[in-house]
């Protein structure tokens, strides 16, 4: 029997969200996966300086409109899509509450809406940079605009890694959903040997494209990333112990993905 891979989606409800879960539909659908959806509510978002009694009130009512939202939501996507998700929702920190949800449940995959920072402001990879940490399984960073239309070949791509981005267990179930041919792209310094693509199977059906280390090497991989239509890239989580003339900054998701426009697939740790 084939494997049902465990596909959490930790959603803040923002506008975006709808987004979010579409991309989520179109990959447990091409993986054989199951969806939960989790959120959490800091109750300081809620009640500030108020009475004991009236705070109770304040969050009662508070929780009736958050699971009529999630419920509208989500009844929204599955009818649309016919398919099945769970969800709850609970209030208390937020980075503890997902450390124990992920604990507790253990998901394969944890999908993250994408959010693109403003200049010099990190603030909002705080969530990314944590389930990164928490998490050693596979992420999905999901693009608010580029979404993965479920139900339509995706269009896939592979950044600097090929023998790792192709270990993942469902990688064969997304190459059979994804155009043809598949794209490569790697970034190199100046004196690093260019023509070092694994020759496999797989690598040999790909079109791989390589760039030089440069200061303008971000804008030239998104200028090919969105000429080739790209839709789901496949990153390498950053090593700690990386090769010698390595370019490390090619597993820096941060440096990628507010410029990227596309939904990142993060292999294992």
């Amino acid at each position: 029997m084939k494997k049902k891979y465990k596909i959490l989606v930790l959603s803040d409800l923002k506008k975006s969200t709808n987004a979010t879960l579409k991309s989520t539909v179109s990959l447990a659908k091409m993986i054989n996966g199951d969806i939960e959806f989790f959120h959490v509510k800091k109750p300081s978002d809620i009640v500030e300086k108020e009475s004991q009694l009236s705070a109770m009130r304040t969050i009662n009512k508070e929780h009736f409109a958050i699971e009529k939202e999630i419920q509208t939501l989500i009844t929204s996507i599955s009818k649309d899509y016919g398919v099945n998700i769970n969800y709850s929702f609970t209030y208390g920190n937020v980075k503890d509450e997902m450390r124990k949800y992920i604990k507790l449940n253990k998901p394969d995959i944890i999908v993250l809406g994408k959010r693109k920072p403003k200049p010099l402001n990190f603030i909002s990879y705080g969530i990314t940079n944590f389930i990164l940490k928490e998490h050693n399984g596979v992420i999905m960073l999901a693009d608010n605009d580029n979404i993965l239309e479920p139900n339509n070949d995706i269009s896939l791509g592979v950044l600097n890694g090929v023998e790792e981005s192709f270990n993942l267990e469902f990688i064969e179930d997304l190459m059979n959903h994804s155009q043809k041919p598949l794209k490569s792209f790697k970034i190199v310094k100046g004196d690093s040997n260019t023509n070092s693509k694994a020759d496999t199977d797989i690598s040999k059906k790909m079109v791989e494209y390589v760039f030089e280390t440069s200061d303008n090497i971000i804008d030239n991989l998104s200028n090919y990333v969105s000429k080739n239509n790209i839709n789901l890239l496949c990153v390498n989580r950053e090593k700690k112990n990386t090769v010698k003339n390595e370019n490390t900054s090619a597993s820096d998701i941060k440096t990628f993905m507010g410029k990227l426009n596309v939904s990142f697939l993060v292999t294992r740790g």
